[in-house]
């Protein structure tokens, strides 16, 4: 299979070794000192175990336009930067190539093909233009969830810090032959993927954590473990979690986890720094909306209160605003 890697972070640089290694067919946007390295040296992986992964057989390119027709496109860029590539995306296409977007949060396809009375709306807070719906059809789209932890360490450099999760399923929740090939594809390549048919009740419980733990951890410099032992952050992030599971509730989704149990297995990844902490360090624009603000968004359609969300988001927009600032005058 023809794989094409839209972005060579912490996840990108993990699926892009594993599939390589496994024999598929892999291409890669990379861009700066990580494509320079990938090219001179390959990617690398470092297992939780200690050992050594090395995937040389590969191509990497920063133009889309140099790597041709695909059969799986795997956007593994942050929300935020979709948007700058969207318009080059169909350079990938052929007449079958699926797109199996793998953003943290609430994706901006979460309404199409939804099976209720908000179908087809478009969240303002992740699309307000309509430009991804324009340039990733929906009937290309295979949703998944990335469970992984992992972490860019240097240009080409990647590390796996734990779990191995990456499950897959058809916003429609059909049980397709596409859908089952991707997911046999992830785990010949060393992951566990099946096929889900309630995608986004899966993906909430993924994005529950994110909401609360990201924005925490970008203003506290708290990792995950620090954030759930230490009362007062692991209260407000309980909060956060019950303002956004009646939001849930409302939109019809069934959460097979309690808040507890959630807290519980954030914290159990240890002293893990977040993606939005890692950026924060990096100095790198946040994943404000598809993480916090996006929840904020849906609370307001479904007419719910969520005030505790609503402060976090306040005050880790100023967060990123102050980057943004800082990034502008260098």
């Amino acid at each position: 299979m023809r794989v094409c890697i839209v972005g060579a972070g912490a996840i990108g640089g993990l699926l892009g070794v594993r599939l390589a290694i496994s024999g598929q067919q892999v291409s890669v946007l990379a861009r700066g000192n990580n494509l320079a390295a990938i090219r001179s040296n390959g990617m690398r992986l470092e297992e939780p175990d200690g050992s050594v992964l090395v995937a040389t057989d590969l191509q990497a390119s920063d133009d889309l336009a140099l790597l041709g027709p695909q059969d799986l496109v795997i956007l593994a860029l942050k929300a935020q930067q979709i948007a700058e590539i969207a318009h080059q995306l169909p350079l990938l296409y052929h007449e079958e190539t699926v797109v199996l977007p793998l953003q943290n949060g609430v994706p901006w396809w979460f309404f199409q093909k939804f099976p209720g009375p908000f179908d087809g709306r478009r969240l303002q807070t992740l699309d307000p233009d309509g430009t991804l719906e324009r340039h990733i059809p929906v009937d290309r789209i295979v949703a998944a969830i990335a469970y992984p932890a992992a972490e860019r360490d240097a240009p080409g450099m990647f590390r796996l810090v734990e779990g191995d999760r990456f499950p897959v399923g058809e916003l429609d929740g059909v049980r397709s032959d596409r859908a089952t090939r991707i997911a046999h594809v992830l785990t010949e390549a060393g992951f566990k993927s099946r096929v889900l048919t309630d995608i986004r009740s899966h993906l909430w419980v993924k994005a529950w954590g994110n909401l609360a733990m990201n924005p925490i951890s970008a203003l506290t410099g708290a990792t995950l473990a620090e954030i759930c032992r230490f009362p007062a952050t692991r209260a407000l992030a309980a909060q956060m979690m019950l303002e956004s599971s009646e939001v849930a509730a409302k939109l019809g989704l069934q959460l097979r986890l309690s808040v507890e149990q959630r807290i519980e297995g954030a914290e159990k990844v240890g002293d893990h720094k977040t993606s939005m902490l890692q950026d924060v360090e990096a100095g790198r624009a946040l994943e404000v909306d598809p993480l916090v603000g996006s929840f904020v968004e849906l609370g307001q359609l479904t007419e719910t209160a969520m005030p505790a969300t609503e402060v976090v988001y306040s005050l880790v927009s100023l967060l990123n605003s102050r980057l943004a600032g800082k990034a502008a005058s260098r």
